[in-house]
């Protein structure tokens, strides 16, 4: 039997996990992507390996018991370990994305929100696709209808009701911006939200670009909000001191990427807090 448990990642800087970086002529550097929604998502075995390396860095901890070891030269076996952690992918909760004239709002999906359901256990009913809260600040059109304008045209919001239920721990974000638009919609919508960068690698001796040497990158954009579950074979798995630890994930950390805000929940979590309240009180007592 497994122990539950589940993580949210906000971006604080744009994030890139896909294609590494090269110098190939024509190389977008693509971000890894949900085959259903075609939105951007971290691949477990990406949030494994930072979790473990920066567990590794601590001497008191044993990176090898809750991640497994490597294979160990001379035995048969091999000497592999399972690993007591395991991470699914980080799935998009919500994204922000630019409205001209307008505030920025977050959309997501109803497939998405499913996904979160299932991992977070809340009990709200997912809402209907152009679902909006009642405070959004779009614009009226008359007849108690309010409409967005994005860059690709406009969106009418069809059912208002409190989405503050579906703000995941830790996540900053306000009720007022966040929308919930059609499946078949949120795939344009994410690739217009995107943050995107060209490059050129420079020759070693002067200010000069090398031919053939343009090339872009994209990357989820500051302020995304991810989900990801955690499951745990034994207790006592406690990756760092609070339940909220700033991480870098993806590549090019060295140019400004990666920096995330990570935010353990679920109900692993939570009991853990209130056994260290209890202790704390009986110790003060």
């Amino acid at each position: 039997m497994y122990h539950k448990a589940y993580a949210i990642i906000e971006t604080l800087a744009p994030l890139h996990v896909g294609a590494s970086a090269g110098e190939e002529t024509g190389n977008l550097n693509l971000i890894f992507r949900d085959q259903f929604t075609q939105t951007g998502m971290v691949p477990g075995s990406s949030i494994r390996g930072r979790f473990r390396a920066d567990m590794r860095a601590q001497p008191d901890l044993d990176e090898a018991n809750w991640y497994g070891h490597e294979a160990v030269s001379g035995q048969t076996d091999g000497g592999t370990t399972e690993a007591k952690v395991k991470f699914e992918y980080a799935s998009l909760v919500w994204l922000p994305v630019f409205c001209p004239g307008q505030p920025v709002v977050w959309v997501t999906c109803p497939r998405l929100l499913k996904r979160y359901k299932q991992i977070s256990k809340i009990e709200a009913e997912v809402p209907d696709p152009y679902t909006a809260s009642p405070s959004l600040r779009g614009r009226n059109v008359g007849n108690n209808q309010t409409v967005l304008f994005f860059n690709l045209g406009f969106l009418e919001i069809e059912h208002k009701v409190d989405l503050s239920p579906w703000i995941p721990t830790g996540a900053d974000l306000s009720a007022e911006n966040l929308v919930v638009v059609a499946d078949n919609d949120i795939s344009m919508l994410h690739d217009m939200a995107l943050y995107r960068q060209s490059r050129v690698s420079l020759e070693a001796n002067q200010k000069k670009a090398k031919q053939g040497a343009f090339f872009d990158v994209e990357a989820l954009p500051e302020g995304s909000v991810l989900v990801f579950p955690i499951a745990l074979k034994e207790k006592g798995w406690q990756p760092f001191e609070t339940l909220t630890e700033e991480l870098y994930f993806g590549g090019l950390e060295s140019i400004g990427f990666g920096r995330c805000r990570v935010t353990l929940a679920g109900e692993y979590f939570t009991k853990k807090a209130e056994q260290a309240d209890r202790a704390e009180k009986e110790v003060a007592a």
